[in-house]
């Protein structure tokens, strides 16, 4: 069989963050589209001639017959469409795996159709379920952007990484997992949202980064996941390892539909959706168990039952979006022949409120917020279709991971430990951790250990402690039954232990603000919740 492959010259340029552009060629291969990228550096030796071409459209290469007689003039040369011969993969040396890095924005655990959810349509999310190892009992480090992301760069809780709440830079003690990979002789890239701080990362960040363009919000998904689908088939015959960060945005944007008081959700449901087409509201929507006041003043009051199942349907939506973009990765990974040389890894920094306990958005301590997806799949190498229910894991414990199985030492001092035990279902694998600890509105901390969770907040008499077997939706507050106490005590005596196992680092100062009026994380939400709310007249 013979294949042709025509390569022709996009005459746009795309701005990349850091301050060069991009250009981009293609190549259809059998209908597959392969785009190879540039930089300026890259191409310094264009010569002005090249440049001047640089206005010209792709009809007007078309009218010069370039493509019709199988040529392109592409950096001042002639290439002749090429005949390809497909040939067998050469039996290569085993070298670490690739790593493809699926981060994504506010999903919580359980809004996938693999992991629960029946109004949601999540086929390329179930698939890196079934092919891989998913950990149900898996944690943000805390459910706000910036401090969780911190996390999935470092294996560093946000209070050692000095990220604690939004738009601040990681520490320079902490470096990240492009700077330690790329050591190790990686090729280490970044497309999408980055947010500690900015949108995108620098070059001093770790990372090569590629273009991943305003769209829909503050990335366009469907642009970033494009752009890696490239890297992915370029790198397909390379000797060098890649580690490839995809970090989405979606859902994300769910969060401003709740944020912003009454002006998104209309008070009629609209598109002639029907009452059996939106989600059912969760067994915890109106419940409140007492709770320290920093948690306990922020809810949202403004959503009748109908606008917050609206909100729910949104999210959904907005997840399918998601898992398309992702699966244009998975395709690529599987199509060029890299399934079993690459370990991808999927996760989101935190979840959304999801209506449960009235909640929008996150900050919170509840499983609605604190539960995320993490899955791993590579098939020579991780368990397929297997469900890991029982070892508490957190986003610190990717890098270590990540780490493990390019063949390296986890950074010194982190306090996340590799899964590659779990994953690999190891007979010597180290008894595992006896609790995680999450971090909450800079302040507050929660403790989940086997079948229980406390939550504590500094100078506040009210303390959480809830059964998370008896009462998985978190409406019965145990810390006030005597028949606790001795269960009180000991979550106490883990938080204290705890506090001596972190090496915290000075936290910087925001960068970027919220909002106009100057707020914050929670005081934007505070503030939100003190406007004044349209009713249903």
């Amino acid at each position: 069989m013979r294949v042709i492959a025509y390569d022709f010259l996009d005459y746009r340029f795309d701005p990349c963050f850091n301050g060069e552009y991009v250009w981009q060629t293609r190549r259809f291969v059998d209908n597959l589209s392969r785009i190879t990228l540039w930089t300026n550096k890259d191409r310094s030796d264009m010569t002005a001639s090249n440049r001047q071409r640089g206005n010209m459209t792709r009809r007007d290469v078309l009218r010069s017959g370039a493509i019709g007689v199988g040529a392109t003039m592409l950096g001042g040369s002639v290439v002749q469409a090429q005949e390809v011969t497909p040939q067998a993969p050469a039996v290569l040396k085993r070298r670490p795996p690739n790593i493809l890095y699926i981060i994504c924005d506010q999903l919580g655990l359980d809004a996938v159709a693999a992991h629960g959810s029946t109004t949601v349509k999540t086929p390329y999310i179930d698939r890196l379920v079934k092919r891989g190892t998913t950990f149900v009992e898996s944690h943000s480090t805390s459910p706000v952007c910036s401090p969780a992301r911190s996390s999935l760069m470092t294996g560093f809780m946000p209070e050692e990484t000095g990220v604690v709440t939004n738009n601040i830079a990681i520490h320079p003690s902490r470096r990240t997992v492009g700077h330690i990979l790329g050591d190790a002789g990686y090729d280490s890239y970044y497309c999408g949202k980055w947010h500690i701080p900015g949108g995108v990362p620098k070059a001093s960040d770790g990372f090569r980064v590629l273009p991943s363009r305003v769209g829909q919000g503050q990335h366009d998904d469907a642009f970033i996941s494009h752009t890696c689908d490239a890297v992915i088939r370029d790198r397909a015959d390379r000797s060098t390892p890649y580690l490839l960060v995809a970090s989405f945005l979606q859902p994300h944007d769910i969060c401003y539909y709740g944020n912003h008081v009454g002006n998104r959700i209309p008070l009629d449901v609209p598109f002639g959706l029907e009452p059996n087409e939106l989600p059912e509201l969760p067994p915890n929507y109106k419940v409140r168990p007492k709770a320290p006041a920093q948690l306990d003043r922020i809810h949202c009051t403004w959503f009748n039952d109908e606008q917050w199942r609206y909100y729910l349907y949104l999210y959904d939506r907005m997840i399918e979006m998601l898992d398309a973009d992702i699966g244009r990765l998975v395709d690529a990974v599987e199509s060029t022949g890299q399934s079993d040389d690459t370990v991808i890894v999927f996760t989101s920094d935190h979840g959304d409120g999801r209506a449960r306990h009235s909640h929008v958005s996150k900050w919170y301590p509840y499983e609605e917020a604190m539960k995320v997806p993490l899955v791993f799949t590579c098939p020579e190498r991780i368990e397929a279709d297997r469900s890991d229910t029982s070892h508490l894991v957190s986003g610190v414990d990717v890098v270590p991971t990540l780490c493990d199985y390019a063949g390296i030492k986890a950074p010194r001092h982190a306090i996340g430990r590799s899964l590659r035990p779990l994953l690999e279902e190891s007979t010597d694998a180290p008894p595992w951790r006896e609790f995680i600890v999450s971090e909450c509105h800079q302040v507050g901390r929660m403790v989940r250990s086997e079948g229980m969770k406390y939550v504590k907040y500094p100078n506040d008499p009210i303390e959480q402690l809830f059964d998370m077997n008896d009462d998985p939706w978190e409406m019965k507050n145990l810390y006030e039954d005597p028949a606790q106490a001795d269960c009180l005590a000991d979550h106490r005596r883990m938080l204290a232990e705890y506090s001596k196992l972190i090496d915290p680092v000075p936290s910087g100062r925001p960068i970027v603000r919220d909002r106009q009026d100057g707020q914050t994380g929670v005081a934007a939400v505070a503030a939100s919740a003190g406007t004044e709310r349209r009713s249903r007249s």
